[in-house]
Order: structure tokens, then C-alpha cells, then sequence
């Protein structure tokens, strides 16, 4: 498999129908573009796309976001789900000015030091806002890699060894690597997609190894639900705070006001402020 050839192919066809994205703009800061990683981790773009604006409009410096409390990050976050995100992208941007002057490192282990910043996020940022020669696996990727270079459906998990030695493998020279990347993830998310995917407008479908092998399915996939778990009585109680004027206490009676299970919004509060999402006041709980 000549992968120098079928890396050039993904990057043309991405040059052609790439979605006009705005952290992906050319003048995009290296911010922009960190907010939309914390912002894109397990939500899809549609949802990501107003807050990220807002976002950035508000707090368009990780200075102007350190200044304000973390509670108004978890506010402004709002239903984009998994809080933490906001709380630990707050607690970057402090390390961003404490540690490096305000500005978002370039350099990958410096990333990877900040709250919430993981392998693959510090990776990302390198390469979209820094143009480095980085692997960057997120599940789209993967996926793409899998099919064409593997003959295999998605693997479940985090990244192997195996996967990231064949994900250096793809990487062209020089700047196209970055540009490989991108191109990687967007053909998973629009045309290689975990279901329904479309072969057939695929620019390398003559070359996939899954689709010659008639596109064996991957292991099952267990469903995530979200109504009625510890997780949505969390986000119930958050939207009730959110909802609310900055600084504003509730009462905890009036905090889980409408939760039906009062043993999980219990929990739920108890779990909230353990993370450091609420705060307890004297007279309830505020963000």
C-alpha cells in the first residue's frame, strides 16, 4: 500500500470538500483552536458550533477566561454535557497565564501538562494551531486507518501501540502531516462514518482493504443512555443553577426541585460539589 500516494489523495479530496469550520479558519488562534478540542471531545460539531462563538466572544484570550470564575465557565458551558471539560479549560487557561505569559504553548509535553489536556488534545492543538508533525487519533481517525490500512472495522478502547506505529506510518513529511491529519478526520466524520458510511463517494475506495474484505462489522458497541442516570441528575441540577444569575444561591430543597429520584439528586449534589461544579453557601449552593 503506497501510503505517501493515498495520503496525498485524502488531502486533495479535503481541499475540495472540507466544512468551513471556523477554528479551522487560517486566522484561528492557537485558543480558538484549543476551546474546540476541550468543546469537540465526545460532542458532536452541530452542538459545538454557538457555544464555541459565544465562547470565544466572551473570553477570546485564556487571560480574559482566568480572570472570571470558574463558575461562570460551567455556566457558560451549558448543555454541551460533561461540566469537568469547563472546569478543567478554566483551570488551563490560569496555567496558561501563570506558566507561559498567556499565550497557549506550542510545545506537546508543555500541553500535556495543562488540566484536561490529554495525548490526543495536546497532539491536536500541536497540530491544527502549531502545524506539528504529530500523530493525532481521535476515534475518526482511528477508524479511517482501521478500514483502509487494517481490512478492519473500528477497535473499542484506547489506542494501541500497533495503532499508533501505523498512524506514524501515514504521516507525509513536513507540513502535509498536519494537513494529513485533518484530512483523516474529516473523511471519517463525513464519509467514513461508524454507520452508514459512504464507499462510494470515498477517494480512496479502490484502495480499502475493509471494503475488499466486504466490510466486516466490529465488535458490538454498547448504547450509552443518558435519560435517567447519575449523570443527567447531575446535568439537571447544573441547568438549574445555570438558569439563575451569576452569583445566586439556591437552597438545596430548590436545587432538585422536579428531579423525580431524590436519593440520586442527592447523590448528584453530593458528586457536584466534590468536584468542585458547585459550591456550598450558607443558605444552599451556587456555581
Amino acid at each position: 500500500m503506497d501510503r505517501t500516494r493515498l495520503a496525498g489523495v485524502v488531502i486533495a479530496w479535503y481541499d475540495r470538500h472540507a466544512r468551513d469550520l471556523p477554528w479551522r479558519a487560517p486566522d484561528a488562534t492557537p485558543w480558538a483552536v484549543m476551546v474546540s478540542e476541550f468543546m469537540l471531545q465526545q460532542t458532536p460539531v452541530s452542538r459545538v458550533l454557538g457555544p464555541w462563538r459565544e465562547w470565544l466572544r466572551r473570553w477570546p484570550t485564556p487571560s480574559a477566561l482566568a480572570a472570571e470564575p470558574v463558575g461562570e465557565a460551567v455556566r457558560a458551558w451549558g448543555r454541551l454535557g460533561y461540566p469537568r471539560r469547563a472546569q478543567r479549560l478554566h483551570a488551563a487557561a490560569v496555567e496558561i497565564v501563570g506558566r507561559h505569559g498567556g499565550e497557549v504553548p506550542a510545545d506537546p509535553d508543555a500541553l500535556r501538562a495543562l488540566p484536561g489536556v490529554g495525548d490526543y488534545t495536546a497532539a491536536a492543538i500541536a497540530s491544527f494551531a502549531f502545524g506539528a508533525r504529530r500523530v493525532v487519533l481521535d476515534v475518526n481517525v482511528r477508524r479511517v486507518l482501521a478500514r483502509l490500512d487494517g481490512g478492519a472495522d473500528t477497535p473499542l478502547g484506547s489506542p494501541t501501540a500497533a495503532e499508533r506505529r501505523t498512524a506514524q506510518a501515514w504521516l507525509p513529511p513536513g507540513e502535509d502531516a498536519a494537513r494529513w491529519s485533518v484530512a483523516a478526520m474529516e473523511l471519517g466524520a463525513t464519509v467514513c462514518r461508524a454507520s452508514n458510511p459512504g464507499c462510494d463517494s470515498c477517494p480512496v475506495r479502490t484502495d480499502c482493504r475493509w471494503r475488499a474484505a466486504g466490510r466486516p462489522p466490529g465488535p458490538p458497541r454498547p448504547r450509552q443512555q443518558y435519560a435517567g442516570t447519575d449523570r443527567a441528575a447531575r446535568g439537571h441540577l447544573l441547568q438549574r443553577l445555570r438558569d439563575r444569575a451569576p452569583g445566586d444561591v439556591l437552597a438545596a430543597a430548590d436545587l432538585v426541585h422536579g428531579w423525580p429520584d431524590a436519593a440520586q439528586a442527592d447523590r448528584a449534589l453530593r458528586s457536584l460539589v466534590a468536584d468542585g461544579l458547585l459550591t456550598a453557601a450558607a443558605d444552599g449552593y451556587r456555581l
